[in-house]
């Protein structure tokens, strides 16, 4: 009897086991069914601008589904993982505006024809041009912009006046010559300019001095006569003393009141503002002339890769989050982002922050410029694996421009071969 009840009680306890197994497999598989997961890259402190958004969608939304951001480092290498496989793939992806090409060329990005059709507002007039047209290949539009991020230029007020340089603001557009016209008058201790986002002020020089980083045919043009000048231009600047030395952090030390400008992003904003004492302000990249300026820029943009796993009930929630966005991005703003929805670049809340600046009229608009080269991230490596030795003169000029032509042209042949 005692035997028969062990037996008894056994059997029980493996039916409860299996009942409570079911259901949490039952309970997975509803939440997976009604959750939206939407990667990003933004690993920064971005990403918690981003949960903010997302979270308030959820709450005023009345869908029974919920988007879920996941913040994905290394995304883009996870995204060719999951493809490959067709298992995993996301619902919704932020992804870089040099990236739209790419993915296009190799059938992975759906149209964003049904989420507009869902959404009619997601249109071309509602945001900033550079950014709609970003994902626009071929009178396609595969994606819907988020925001334009660029590089800026930073000020000290205070070291612009101690060294009676103020007018050079008068304009705008700071140059090579204004900066060189300081060689051998600066305190100890002082720069002019930082080395911050070097790679992109080349690029900026670059289309400054009307190149290209690429010819007709997609192949990459780094080794040119424009490349050469852009980078001999910032190695007078090193050689002259006036760019902050090699090694050093200086970003910080435009943090710590020693440099009159910062070449970062517009996004470093919110860096600088809590920086008790510093009073600065945000202008163009330095330029060749005064007649052209150019601040280097990107977009983040929403996407959907092919997945037949997303259900049009899906597409809905993610049409109507983007549609929040485009009317709530005043919260992206406070990420130092140049939004570009233009209803809220429109607002007078946005006029508040740093980066309205670059947006503050048509013709400032138009110095934000966004490389659509579909192997811009090899120029970009090579640049920020070469470009300082060479304006620091710790690799050879020629040297440097004949192994950065070589280096696109090796993960361009790499990813070909694969």
């Amino acid at each position: 009897m005692k035997k028969k009840i062990i037996i008894v009680g056994s059997i029980f306890i493996v039916i409860i086991g299996l009942s409570v197994f079911g259901y949490k497999k039952y309970q997975s598989a509803q939440e997976k069914k009604y959750t939206v997961t939407f990667w990003s890259p933004l690993t920064g402190d971005d990403g918690a601008y981003m949960d903010t958004l997302v979270n308030k969608f959820n709450k005023q939304s009345d869908s029974k589904y919920t988007l879920k951001h996941v913040v994905t480092a290394d995304m883009y290498t996870k995204i060719s993982t999951v493809v490959s496989s067709k298992s995993g793939i996301p619902d919704l992806a932020l992804i870089h505006s040099y990236k739209v090409k790419e993915f296009v060329n190799s059938g992975i990005l759906d149209t964003a024809d049904d989420l507009i059709a869902y959404q009619p507002e997601l249109k071309e007039s509602n945001y900033i041009n550079q950014a709609w047209e970003a994902g626009n290949i071929d009178d396609v539009q595969y994606t819907i912009p988020l925001d334009i991020h660029s590089s800026a230029m930073y000020y000290n007020k205070d070291l612009l006046e101690k060294y009676g340089v103020t007018s050079w603001l008068d304009d705008n557009i700071v140059t090579f010559d204004e900066i060189m016209s300081l060689k051998g008058k600066m305190n100890e201790g002082d720069y002019v300019v930082n080395n911050s986002l070097l790679s992109w002020v080349i690029l900026a020089q670059i289309h400054n001095l009307g190149g290209n980083i690429s010819d007709s045919d997609d192949n990459p043009t780094i080794d040119t006569s424009e490349m050469k000048e852009a980078l001999n231009d910032i190695k007078k600047l090193t050689d002259a003393g006036l760019m902050t030395p090699y090694g050093e952090d200086g970003y910080l030390m435009f943090q710590g009141g020693t440099v009159l400008f910062s070449t970062d992003g517009t996004w470093s904003s919110t860096a600088h503002a809590d920086v008790e004492g510093l009073n600065w302000g945000v202008t163009n990249v330095y330029s060749t002339s005064d007649e052209i300026v150019t601040n280097r820029a990107a977009s983040h943009m929403f996407a959907t890769l092919k997945n037949e796993d997303r259900t049009a009930a899906k597409e809905k929630v993610i049409a109507d989050f983007i549609e929040y966005v485009r009317e709530n991005s005043i919260e992206w703003a406070k990420a130092g982002q140049i939004v570009a929805s233009n209803d809220v670049q429109e607002s007078e809340e946005y006029q508040e922050y740093p980066q309205a600046f670059f947006t503050s009229t048509p013709e400032e608009s138009e110095t934000l410029y966004i490389y659509d080269y579909v192997y811009f991230s090899y120029v970009l490596e090579a640049l920020d694996t070469y470009a300082t030795d060479i304006c620091y003169g710790e690799l050879d000029m020629d040297e440097g421009l004949a192994t950065m032509q070589k280096y696109v042209e090796d993960k361009i042949s790499e990813i070909s071969t694969n």
